[in-house]
């Protein structure tokens, strides 16, 4: 087991194209604990995760985010990931032509580790959860479906061994059994290699494999309530009504008919958002 971790959230506030979603966050989770982050849609779990691993978009109003003491907002993508953060991605991405022994070949390098040793950690890891070993020779995540793709991040976090996992709704995409392989191999990991994790999700089934220690409830892009694993059992039974506000109802929009062929170079900010991309991430 490695050196004893903390990552440190304070007053965390970020905005988005000018508009508020963490309003100040506070939550601390160290080695070997298990931190569920849940909410309904909208309330900025997914921003936390992104802000964290320093995706690009978001601004920094406020607070700060440390791991062992290191100011991680200072830092790129890639030297936070040097430092001991992985983030599992809720919607992995496709990487063409590059494949996943390659990555982490690269990424041992990086940290001054044997890359030798990968493909023979990529083997074990892919058959104790289950991923096929045919699948292991394709180029990142390129036509895997949703829980392989999943089950790859978590082959990923097994093989690099970071100090704090975010884990950005795993188990969206997973059936049963792809999310107890998954959740126990994780779990394995908090007691064996003190892994810190913040696990980020709507529903409590993930954490009936993966054992929280402490359960977030986040709303309105603030933490509004913190307790233990009952928390989530709690949440099974009520949902998110207490934490949500009642939206007024809006008024009927008056028809606008719109012909964009009559206005080839217009673009759909010219004409509001009737052209917007209907499957475009607000928050993103």
């Amino acid at each position: 087991m490695s050196a004893p971790s903390e990552l440190r959230i304070e007053g965390l506030r970020a905005a988005v194209k000018g508009r508020q979603i963490l309003q100040g966050i506070d939550l601390t989770v160290r080695s070997g604990e298990v931190h569920a982050v849940m909410g309904p849609n909208g309330s900025g779990k997914s921003t936390l995760s992104h802000v964290l691993m320093g995706k690009p978009g978001y601004e920094i109003t406020g607070g700060r985010a440390l791991l062992d003491g290191v100011d991680l907002l200072a830092l790129a993508p890639w030297e936070r990931s040097r430092a001991g953060l992985f983030l599992a991605m809720q919607y992995p991405i496709e990487v063409p032509g590059v494949a996943l022994v390659d990555v982490l070949e690269a990424s041992f390098a990086a940290m001054g580790h044997d890359a030798s040793l990968v493909p023979s950690s990529v083997r074990a890891e892919a058959e104790r959860i289950g991923f096929d070993d045919k699948l292991l020779g394709r180029a990142l995540n390129v036509d895997l479906s949703g829980g392989e793709k999943k089950r790859n991040e978590t082959v990923q976090l097994a093989v690099l061994r970071p100090r704090i996992a975010i884990l950005d709704e795993l188990d969206s995409g997973l059936d049963v059994d792809a999310l107890r392989a998954c959740a126990r191999r994780i779990e394995s990991m908090t007691q064996a290699d003190g892994l810190g994790v913040l696990a980020i999700t709507h529903y409590s089934r993930l954490l009936t494999e993966l054992k929280p220690d402490v359960v977030h409830i986040l709303a309105k892009g603030r933490i509004q309530r913190t307790g233990g694993p009952e928390l989530a059992e709690e949440l099974e039974r009520t949902g998110y009504a207490d934490y949500v506000d009642e939206e007024p109802a809006a008024e009927p929009a008056k028809a606008r008919v719109l012909d964009p062929s009559a206005h080839p170079a217009a673009s759909g900010a010219a004409f509001g958002d009737a052209f917007a991309d209907p499957f475009a991430d607000p928050l993103a």
